[in-house]
């Protein structure tokens, strides 16, 4: 970075940031290193180094239980987990002999996400990181843009929008299924429905992760009762913008599921979770569709998203597959820098477009 005789930032044509994110479905630690260029209102980026850090058993433990913990264990949580992501951090750096890096931009890992009550939750102080690696860190991306009246969420938009504008709607299938697209010359986005974060839960009693490229599901039967009930929650009636947390789901979801066979709930998951989203992609007449996200690896879910549209699906190269958040952090990261809007209101719907992120 420059800083000019005024002590202000001067917008650097080339920046090299590192982008940190964990998402709710606990895969682990996706960290990504990249540069962006900037040419007149145009960017390019280049992922130079990307890595996923799975969790240690006791971290995916601690991380899927926060949400039960008292306030002195989640402060004392929020603090141990930056120190953890500055050590996880520092040790990338070291690993791959990084250099000329600007920043750190870190996502954090959700707790709670009530934007209708005005407070979400990322912890993982980020003072810790600095205090790991000894540089710059820009971190809790999300509150601001709740306390200005806006969900939160999705902040993806805004690399949608710079970084791959390319493609007419940017799709992510993470713990949560959410979409970017652009209507009337704005740019909104949303998440649609529950993915991984339900269906890792539901494959855990078959002691496994993950249900690899969906073929457990194949062999489960459609409970035709139980998809009508998913079908029929509130959420799916409202209209952008809005966003989901793992309060929704305990609340609205799992309670549903007791008595039905782990493979039948795939199975019905699945199709519910695909009819949800081809839903949304008919409805506003998407032509093409950059699938991102470790749900895009189940190839019974994108097959049964095909089935049900006409849209083109595209399944990028892995490194964006797996890094595209990451990547768009460490761009939020860039921009945050330098005083530039990084989250957009037509998207989150706050009071306002803004430029979100606590720098140390």
């Amino acid at each position: 970075m420059i800083i000019n005789s005024y002590g202000k930032f001067i917008y650097p044509m080339i920046s090299r940031a590192i982008g940190l994110m964990s998402g709710t479905s606990l895969d682990g630690l996706d960290i990504c290193f990249a540069q962006f260029e900037r040419q007149d209102t145009r960017w390019n980026f280049q992922i130079l180094e990307a890595e996923t850090i799975p969790y240690p058993k006791i971290w995916e433990e601690k991380l899927r239980n926060s949400i039960h913990l008292n306030a002195e264990d989640l402060l004392e949580l929020n603090s141990e987990y930056g120190f953890y992501l500055g050590q996880l951090t520092h040790e990338f750096i070291q690993k791959h002999q990084l250099e000329n890096i600007d920043l750190i931009a870190s996502h954090g890992h959700t707790v709670f996400h009530q934007p209708q009550k005005k407070f979400t939750l990322q912890i993982g102080d980020g003072r810790a990181i600095k205090l790991e690696t000894g540089l710059l860190v820009i971190y809790d991306f999300r509150l601001q843009d709740v306390l200005m009246g806006g969900n939160g969420a999705p902040l993806v938009p805004i690399g949608d929008e710079l970084l791959f504008s390319s493609y007419d709607t940017c799709l992510n299938l993470g713990g949560f299924s959410n979409i970017s697209l652009k209507t009337n010359n704005k740019r909104i986005a949303f998440d649609i429905a529950p993915v991984n974060i339900v269906l890792n839960k539901i494959v855990q009693k078959l002691n496994k992760n993950f249900d690899e490229n969906g073929e457990l599901a194949r062999t489960g039967k459609i409970d035709e009762n139980l998809l009508a009930k998913l079908d029929s929650l509130e959420f799916y009636k409202h209209s952008y913008p809005k966003s989901l947390g793992i309060e929704w789901c305990n609340t609205h979801i799992f309670p549903l599921f007791e008595g039905i066979d782990a493979l039948d709930l795939l199975a019905t998951f699945t199709e519910h979770a695909s009819r949800q989203i081809s839903k949304v992609i008919n409805e506003y007449h998407l032509k093409n569709i950059l699938f991102t996200g470790g749900g895009t690896y189940n190839t019974y879910l994108v097959e049964k998203i095909r089935e049900k549209t006409k849209a083109e699906i595209i399944i990028p190269e892995k490194e964006i597959i797996d890094y595209k958040e990451a990547l768009i952090f460490a761009f939020m990261g860039v921009l945050r820098l330098n005083n530039k809007i990084n989250v957009l209101s037509s998207a989150t719907g706050s009071s306002t477009d803004h430029s979100s992120g606590i720098i140390v």
